[in-house]
């Protein structure tokens, strides 16, 4: 399973919210970069990176943030925020993501998704399954819509999808612990590869999520208020 630590930027910087929301921003660090290579130094090699500004502005802001990762680090980036227009897919593809989350404009242009699919391959294109009472929200978690996640899921898996990452809203940021019964119902109704992220609170978690079969998992706030120690995650990488 892979170990996927998140860098959530708002103004440049390294931020984390709860449950989405703005207004809890706490500032981590004022330079992602340092924050990318002292991952990069404990063995891990996957990021996930969050234009939060993009996110809301509904373009890509931060792209700068992430060509400077992608350049000082060897780290495999998957970048999402504000991936709305073909423009903004190939500045986050030639700033050295390796791949791309897309979440609104999936719920917003299905059709333009499909294309993004068939050009640049389902292993350059993760789908990202943002939801609050299993229901898809988008625009940095500022807009619902009626779709079920599983149904979500369901329909992009018949478009060509592999791989989706899932955030239950309601535990993003809250250190209590991930949405198990979620993740388990997703992987008992599709054959992706599901990354979870929200809510994990320690190494238990981590466990417990290989356990039901996750292929990631996305580790933000943990890290961040030393709930879970780098050293822990490289032990975990090693003895896979």
């Amino acid at each position: 399973m892979k170990i996927i630590p998140a860098i959530d930027i708002i103004d440049g910087k390294c931020v984390r919210l709860s449950k989405g929301d703005y207004e809890t921003k706490k500032i981590y660090n004022e330079n992602p970069v340092e924050v990318a290579k002292e991952f990069e130094s404990f063995g891990i090699r996957f990021l996930h990176v969050v234009d939060l500004d993009g996110a809301k502005s509904k373009h890509i802001v931060n792209h700068k943030v992430l060509e400077t990762i992608a350049r000082e680090t060897s780290l495999q980036i998957d970048f999402g925020g504000g991936l709305k227009t073909r423009e903004d897919i190939e500045m986050a593809f030639n700033a050295g993501a390796g791949q791309i989350t897309i979440g609104s404009i999936a719920v917003q242009d299905p059709e333009f998704c499909v294309t993004l699919i068939k050009k640049y391959g389902a292993e350059k294109i993760i789908l990202g399954a943002d939801c609050q009472n299993r229901k898809i929200k988008t625009s940095g978690w500022l807009e619902e819509s009626h779709l079920d996640v599983i149904d979500f899921i369901d329909q992009y898996e018949k478009k060509g999808i592999r791989q989706v990452i899932c955030t239950d809203i309601s535990k993003d940021g809250m250190l209590e612990g991930p949405s198990t019964e979620l993740y388990k119902d997703i992987l008992g109704n599709s054959s992706v590869q599901l990354v979870a992220s929200g809510g994990i609170s320690g190494m238990k978690d981590v466990y417990r999520m290989r356990e039901i079969g996750c292929s990631g998992t996305i580790i933000g706030k943990a890290i961040y208020e030393g709930e879970i120690e780098l050293k822990e995650l490289q032990n975990f990488i090693e003895n896979a």
